[in-house]
């Protein structure tokens, strides 16, 4: 048997083999078996988790529209960001995708920002935005995240 830190670390491309086991369908019996990392990879990228998800890292200045730098979008969707009154923001999607109790989301900014989202109908969320201080609206974004899930 070898010692697996006597070899050398490597980098690994997609096309390169990692050594597995996989149950025989027939037998069912362990198989040891070659995988390239671009099948692993390709298998992982497949499996569902129940739902899609959209992050963003969100900036606005003073009484401005919020500008979005998509971290990851496998919704489908395409999320317009409004704003609409002081510390208010709305992310508005086309179609009904937020059906109730198939949305869940999560924010956060930086201090002294405060922020919550949460479902306001089936095709708008809210991001609102206050001092964590006096809970007094902000007219800006600083550093804000979001992340919306949107289960099947």
């Amino acid at each position: 048997m070898a010692i697996i830190y006597s070899y050398p670390q490597g980098t690994p491309t997609l096309g390169d083999n990692v050594i597995g086991s996989q149950i025989d369908p027939i037998t069912e019996e362990n198989k040891t078996v070659q995988f390239t990392v671009g099948q692993i990879a390709s298998f992982a990228n497949s499996y569902s988790l129940g739902y899609t998800v959209y992050s963003a890292s969100l900036v606005a200045a003073t009484g401005a529209v919020p500008t979005a730098t998509i971290l990851q979008n496998t919704t489908g969707l395409t999320f317009t960001w409004t704003r609409t009154g002081p510390g208010v923001f709305v992310a508005t999607v086309a179609g009904a995708p937020f059906a109730t109790n198939k949305f869940w989301a999560i924010s956060s900014a930086k201090v002294p920002q405060l922020t919550s989202i949460v479902r306001t109908s089936t095709n708008t969320a809210r991001l609102d935005n206050v001092t964590s201080s006096t809970g007094a609206a902000l007219n800006d974004l600083v550093e804000a995240y979001v992340e919306i899930r949107v289960y099947a």
